[in-house]
Parts: C-alpha cells; sequence; structure tokens
C-alpha cells in the first residue's frame, strides 16, 4: 500500500470478515499496531469497526474487543445480531453490517483521500466503484491465502 504524507485515511473494518481472514490463516490481530500503523502514514481521520452482537446473550465473547476498541481510539459500530436454524438443523447467526458501512464510508468520502477497507466481500464492489468515482483511493485488505480465499473476485 502506497501512502502519501498528508493524506487523510480511514478504516473501514468489517469484524466478523476481518476475524475470519486472521483465523483462517493463524494469527491475531494487534488492534494497537494496526491503528499506530495507519497515524504514521498520514493523518488518521477515523477508523471504524463493525460487528454484529447476539442480543439475547448475557455475555458476548466479542464484548472485551468491543470495549477495548471503543475506549482505544476506535468507532465501534455494532448491531443486534438474529440466530437461526438453517435447513441442515445447524445453529446460525445473521447479522450483516454491510450497509452500515457502506453508508458512513460514502457520508465520510468527501473528507478523505484514501479510505482502507477490511473486508474481502463483494458485496462492497459498488462501494468501491463509488468512492473510487469521487476520486478516492480505496485500498482492500483481505486474503487469498486461506481456504476458502477471504477476497471476493469483485475487489482483486
Amino acid at each position: 500500500m502506497i501512502f502519501y504524507p498528508h493524506e487523510r485515511v480511514a478504516l473501514f473494518i468489517d469484524g466478523a470478515n476481518l476475524y475470519s481472514a486472521a483465523r483462517g490463516l493463524g494469527f491475531d490481530i494487534d488492534y494497537r499496531r494496526l491503528l499506530s500503523h495507519f497515524r504514521e502514514k498520514g493523518t488518521l481521520v477515523r477508523a471504524f469497526y463493525y460487528t454484529a452482537l447476539l442480543e439475547d446473550q448475557e455475555y458476548s465473547p466479542l464484548r472485551p474487543l468491543i470495549d477495548w476498541l471503543d475506549y482505544n481510539g476506535y468507532a465501534v459500530v455494532t448491531k443486534p445480531a438474529k440466530e437461526f436454524t438453517d435447513a441442515n438443523g445447524r445453529r446460525r447467526i445473521k447479522g450483516n453490517m454491510d450497509i452500515e458501512l457502506a453508508i458512513d464510508a460514502l457520508e465520510i468520502a468527501d473528507k478523505l483521500d484514501h479510505l482502507v477497507l477490511f473486508s474481502g466481500d463483494g458485496d462492497f464492489r459498488r462501494l468501491v466503484d463509488a468512492v473510487q468515482r469521487r476520486g478516492k483511493r480505496v485500498t482492500v485488505v483481505s486474503t487469498m491465502r486461506s481456504q476458502p480465499p477471504m477476497i471476493a473476485d469483485e475487489l482483486r
């Protein structure tokens, strides 16, 4: 990734997608270093982290991470997730944050020079195109090294 010294940068982290990619590669994300890295690269306008939480859980394993991110400079965006059983009888959780991320990105795009999207979700292709049409640079951070690859063909 190439950054210019006075570039206004914002991070948009699809929490579920980044977690899956990191798990697939066998490592943990150091969110403190991630923030420091981008602060050194330019003017970090904001770092967003998006995730869904099960609404009926008394304790979520994500809660400590979310609290830490919120306390340490991330703008954390959450919404309730729904739990359901799929056709094969497996317990599934649905809590898509794509719309929230896309709207926030479009609303702040005019205040940025460079948007960094941590997600390989092909649903963001139109968002990437829209931000680029506004003359902004977009970097997509994901991986092809996991099985299955965590980046959609549309974002390569």
